[in-house]
């Protein structure tokens, strides 16, 4: 497979049939939703949004609402069991169900998307309370997860139609995290040239950045990514599948544990990633590390940054450059008691890229963690 590099372009807006205005929330289907957002408010910073459940009319779930800068994340537990949410949790733990787009018109995107072999998962619809409207639809994307698209123009109340706001005594200060950066899909052998294409044929994505077995190895595990950007590059899907090796890939023990494909880590920014990562350790929040050696030579390998090394070589910050800047990135161990979700940290300083020359470091960290699960 040949390796491909190229910067980001921008496609022609006119001819952008889904045009994106960035990420509008990401929604976890979790066993408990009011303890889920109570550890990511803890942990990570959030603050409370809003709430939907049986006190605001809906009967067969719980929903809490959590925001940080532009960051919304939305955690939903069944009621009952016979339920679909219950069924997604008991089949892939607590995880990434809807990946959520803002658009400017919600049943145009439904009819562009659809039109072009998307499978419909919700058929447009408004959402109305005193607050104004939100038109809502939806498409399947790889595994049991979703993209909705949200259309909230007229809309002036707290989250969405159905939640009331969630006024909450506790809510700690914010830890800097500031918007979606990307959103990572693991999917099976040989299927990440099919969702390449879904991506370009039925949302107009693009591929931007390729890496092969060659980039992404270690002496025991390989995977191959593609990473696809909308037209303006707000919102960009990088897909792994897994690549022959010796042992066990993180992409296998992933699809392991999740029964499936699905989103497999959640890249967030922030603009001052040494007080970020450090407030997060201080709240609990375990990131992995890389041996000290790998800063030695940091240097040499990515020229002049503007940060000091040694708090970075503390906290485990990598580092890499491309030919438009650099970034520093870290990653968290699994949030879940399953090996599947975990977050990355990510602030860029021009970069465009997703950290290649470091990706044999973080391989080898996540392998270390692996063999302690005996999963390697």
């Amino acid at each position: 497979m040949e390796t491909i590099t190229s910067t980001m372009v921008p496609s022609n807006p006119i001819t952008d049939f889904l045009p994106l205005q960035g990420t509008d929330y990401v929604e976890f289907y979790v066993g408990n939703a009011k303890q889920a957002a109570h550890f990511y408010k803890t942990a990570f910073g959030f603050q409370s949004l809003a709430y939907a459940g049986p006190e605001t009319g809906v009967k067969d779930r719980a929903s809490y609402a959590v925001r940080q800068n532009k960051l919304t994340f939305v955690f939903t537990t069944a009621l009952r069991t016979d339920n679909p949410i219950a069924d997604h949790v008991y089949k892939h733990g607590d995880g990434v169900k809807v990946l959520a787009l803002r658009v400017e018109d919600a049943a145009d995107a439904w009819k562009q998307t659809t039109a072009r072999g998307g499978k419909s998962y919700l058929e447009p619809q408004q959402f109305t309370d005193e607050y104004g409207a939100v038109v809502m639809s939806g498409i399947h994307t790889y595994g049991d997860t979703v993209h909705l698209f949200i259309e909230r123009k007229n809309y002036t109340g707290a989250f969405l139609p159905g939640y009331r706001k969630w006024n909450s005594h506790y809510n700690p200060s914010e830890t800097g995290l500031l918007y979606v950066d990307h959103c990572v899909g693991n999917v099976g052998w040989n299927q990440m040239n099919p969702w390449v294409k879904f991506y370009e044929e039925v949302m107009g994505f693009k591929n931007i950045l390729s890496f092969d077995d060659n980039d992404i190895s270690t002496e025991y595990s390989a995977l191959m990514s593609k990473v696809m950007s909308n037209g303006n590059g707000f919102v960009k899907f990088p897909i792994n599948e897994p690549a022959e090796g010796k042992k066990k890939s993180q992409v296998e023990e992933y699809l392991d544990f999740y029964n499936g494909e699905g989103c497999q880590h959640v890249a967030l920014a922030t603009n001052d990633i040494v007080k970020t990562v450090t407030d997060l350790q201080n709240r609990g929040v375990e990131f992995l590390k890389v041996p000290t050696t790998y800063y030695d030579d940091l240097l040499d390998r990515v020229g002049h940054i503007d940060e000091d090394l040694n708090p970075l070589r503390e906290l485990g910050i990598l580092v890499d450059r491309d030919d438009e800047g650099y970034l520093l990135q870290i990653f968290t161990k699994p949030v879940e008691d399953r090996p599947t979700l975990f977050f990355e940290i990510i602030q860029r300083k021009g970069a465009k890229s997703f950290g290649k020359g470091n990706f044999k470091a973080l391989f080898e960290a996540i392998e270390r963690e692996q063999e302690s699960r005996g999963n390697l």
